[in-house]
């Protein structure tokens, strides 16, 4: 039973789609930045193996003592794992190559599903006060997806604006009615955003018109440009918004966060 003394606590995210390559990671690392301009203030919790999000961020690999795959399978303090990033109101779950035999040890584990879920909740995390939580989930449906969803209120689908797209996506969403069913009945689509789009391409311009068909209001009005800035501050382990603050991908992340938060707005009221 919930404790109703307890503050609400935070937005939880999943960005999410089990292709590679479409923006994912930037995405949750530039909506992240995007929110705190906004005044939020925003965990982002890296659960890809690759540890990209906490790369992106210039969290050294000797500083990632503790991960996300501690959050997971071992009993460690939620001080132990969040880490403040150089952006103020911005902290991280970092992660290493150690996550990707995670699903192979969660297998046994009866909660399996449910340790993300449990973790974000502890009462530990009121202290830190978060608005948002944003999970970088790894490029597959596999069982640190499945958490992923499982902890978040909605999913967030970066798709790239290419031809195949929209292929992918049936997966996905039979993944979210899948856990619905069986763990989490609340969780929906927070959004679908299209990502490295060329408005002087007729494909990026094919690949809108559908998505915008088949699936409607979902599809965020705001579309983030393929853009060299987006493409060279991830080497310089900043967000593009400080990389490049007038840059046209930063512009558009601002847009995607005003947008994002415009919506959870019109759902609360």
């Amino acid at each position: 039973m919930s404790d109703p003394t307890r503050p609400p606590g935070p937005k939880i995210i999943s960005v999410a789609n089990q292709k590679g390559g479409v923006g994912k990671t930037t995405t949750t690392i530039n909506l992240a930045a995007a929110l705190v301009e906004l005044g939020h203030r925003v965990l982002v919790v890296d659960l890809d193996p690759q540890g990209n999000a906490s790369t992106g961020f210039g969290i050294e690999m000797d500083d990632r003592e503790r991960t996300t795959y501690d959050l997971l399978l071992e009993d460690v303090a939620l001080q132990d794992v969040i880490l403040a990033t150089d952006i103020e109101d911005l902290a991280i779950i970092p992660a290493t190559v150690d996550l990707s035999s995670a699903d192979i040890e969660l297998i046994s584990n009866e909660k399996r599903s449910f340790l993300l879920h449990d973790a974000l909740r502890q009462t530990d995390m009121d202290a830190y006060e978060f608005d948002f939580i944003l999970i970088d989930c790894p490029p597959s449906l596999n069982l640190l997806t499945v958490n992923a969803m499982i902890a978040s209120h909605s999913i967030l689908v970066p798709l790239q604006s290419e031809f195949f797209a929209l292929e992918g996506l049936s997966q996905l969403m039979l993944t979210i009615r899948e856990v619905r069913q069986t763990g989490n009945p609340n969780l929906r689509i927070e959004g679908v955003v299209l990502t490295m789009h060329d408005a002087r391409n007729n494909l990026s311009q094919q690949v809108e018109q559908d998505a915008r068909e088949n699936l409607g209001d979902i599809v965020f009005k705001t579309r983030i440009p393929r853009n060299v800035r987006v493409s060279e501050a991830p080497s310089f382990a900043v967000p593009v918004l400080a990389y490049d603050s007038t840059s046209k991908g930063a512009i558009a992340y601002r847009d995607l966060a005003k947008e994002l938060v415009a919506n959870n707005a019109a759902v609360g009221a």
